[in-house]
């Protein structure tokens, strides 16, 4: 039982990574994004899936864990992506 919940709760928070990656993509700014966030929240996923594979309890839920790395991996190079337009932005406009 403890995994469904597991589960539920991996994919409740793997839910947001998608619209969060919609986001990041469309504005292509960093406005209202913290990398240290991003950091923590890809350390959290690292060390559940570390402990998935330590603990020997290779279910389901890990294919979630792996999911979320990969969305939050992705609004993590986006974050970069997002940073390189905002000064290309900024220098455009200090040059007018």
């Amino acid at each position: 039982m403890a995994e469904v919940f597991e589960a539920a709760m991996v994919i409740c928070f793997g839910i947001s990574w998608p619209v969060s990656i919609l986001k990041s993509f469309r504005s292509g700014t960093n406005k209202g994004k913290s990398i240290v966030f991003i950091i923590f929240i890809l350390l959290g996923y690292a060390c559940g899936i570390l402990s998935k594979i330590f603990y020997g309890k290779m279910t389901y839920v890990f294919i979630f864990y792996v999911l979320n790395f990969l969305m939050v991996t992705i609004d993590f190079a986006l974050y970069f992506r997002n940073a390189r337009l905002d000064k290309l932005r900024e220098f455009s406009e200090l040059s007018k």
